[in-house]
């Protein structure tokens, strides 16, 4: 889950620098996850810079409802009919809507190079006139999935920019039987992606990559690394996400866990971990989520005794999360294999002071003075983590007030929506202009 996002494009903008043709397959103000970032981005891009916003023809009553024009603001591409079958064939081989994201991640190839093959015979004449000084492929952000653009516009002198890419982090040691719950079998071919048709070419080809997480960043060959920038996709805007914590932290705590209720999640762990403290009522627990494990999930809070101290709110509608995560004391985050973590910018953004498994991106969304990370090896040992973070915030609660009120600061500081807009901005210049290399987000690793 990420934070939410809106805004009309503003009428009057401050003189633009730079011709951008954004490439967003997905981007939907209306939904949440990547689609919610790819809109954020190019929302607050257009602010900054004159960009032109393609994408998927699916987005488009959205985008219109948001006051952007068709044909001046963005344009839209019909793959409908590739995608369609990309879906059949990976429910055939066992994904659904909660399950499998590998599956969908192996097939998103083919209809990225059908949308960016559409956007070439679209938009190939005005490239090679000059109406476009950059052109950034926003979405999708997986690394597996290659562009069909960067040798062309390379081939043109058109600077491409791709990123954020973000994906494919490892399954931690210690937890088999949670890959198998998630049907993630492909997952140990992933790999094979580097032999994809344009993989080489985009990394070779690109002006500059954008890497969500430090473990994307790593998977770049050495002749790219001198191009590429860690930057996390995740972002906030403030004037939508404008509540603040105002409780102080005292027994009985309340925290909350928030996002799907599927294996690698973890919310069961959570609830194990904290059960004593749930009995002897000196914990309280928001679970705010749905999912395939939801059955589970309540059947756990039965067999340990704790429904007086453990609330299941189901789906809730992503504007409302933050009037329940606002009353807690720390968001809860066991998940093990979480590539961005928005909901912890979420947290952090209110004053809510995270708690995260230490893998993966949310750990570099935040530092020691704005969260507290929990080292495991395996379910247990991860279990254990927790609940020996919780039962010393218990005895120093103020910890948590601490935590939190820094948090708010450091996301108003990097995190964003406009703010990260301006450190794209850096890029751009970097890109056209050249000059020492940006430093994008100063105080992120």
């Amino acid at each position: 889950m990420v934070v939410e996002c809106t805004g009309k494009k503003s009428a009057s903008t401050v003189q633009r620098r730079h011709n951008v043709l954004l490439l967003a397959e997905i981007a939907n103000p209306e939904m949440v996850s990547v689609p919610l970032i790819g809109w954020c981005i190019a929302e607050a891009l257009a602010r900054q810079a004159d960009v032109h916003l393609v994408t998927h023809i699916r987005n488009r009553p959205a985008i219109i409802a948001m006051d952007w024009q068709e044909g001046r603001d963005f344009s839209t591409i019909d793959t409908e009919a590739v995608v369609r079958t990309i879906f059949r064939v990976a429910r055939f081989l066992g994904a659904s809507d909660n399950r499998g994201w590998t599956i969908y991640q192996a097939l998103a190839p083919i209809g990225c190079y059908a949308f960016e093959k559409a956007v070439w015979d679209k938009f190939r004449s005005a490239l090679k006139a000059g109406a476009y000084d950059i052109v950034h492929r926003l979405t999708p952000m997986s690394p597996t999935t290659p562009s069909y653009l960067a040798a062309r516009l390379k081939r043109l002198g058109v600077p491409l920019v791709v990123g954020p890419l973000n994906g494919g982090l490892p399954w931690p040691d210690g937890f088999a039987d949670r890959r198998t719950r998630e049907r993630e079998w492909l997952s140990h071919l992933r790999g094979a992606y580097k032999w994809l048709p344009g993989y080489r070419a985009t990394r070779r080809d690109a002006a500059a990559i954008l890497a969500g997480s430090l473990h994307s960043l790593s998977e770049l060959p050495e002749q790219a690394r001198p191009r590429s920038f860690h930057f996390p996709e995740n972002g906030i805007d403030p004037a939508r996400f404008a509540l603040r914590r105002t409780r102080r932290a005292q027994a009985p705590l309340r925290g909350a866990f928030v996002g799907r209720l599927v294996p690698y999640k973890c919310a069961d762990v959570l609830i194990r971990a904290a059960q004593d403290m749930l009995r002897a009522n000196a914990l309280h627990l928001d679970i705010i989520g749905d999912g395939p494990e939801r059955d589970s999930i309540a059947a756990l809070v039965r067999e340990l005794r704790v429904d007086q101290a453990v609330t299941l709110h189901g789906a809730v509608e992503h504007r409302q999360v933050q009037s329940l995560l606002v009353d807690c004391d720390f968001l809860a985050c066991p998940s093990i294999r979480e590539f961005g973590g928005g909901v912890v910018l979420e947290a952090m953004a209110l004053g809510v002071a995270p708690i995260v498994a230490d893998y993966g991106g949310p750990i570099e969304l935040m530092d020691d003075q704005t969260g507290i990370r929990v080292p495991f090896a395996s379910a247990q040992t991860l279990e254990e983590g927790f609940r020996g973070v919780i039962s010393a915030l218990l005895k120093d609660p103020a910890r948590l007030d601490l935590l939190g009120d820094a948090a708010v600061e450091r996301v108003r500081t990097l995190f964003t929506w406009d703010r990260k807009a301006e450190q794209i901005m850096q890029l751009y210049d970097w890109v056209r202009d050249g000059g020492s290399r940006p430093s994008l987000m100063p105080g992120i690793f």
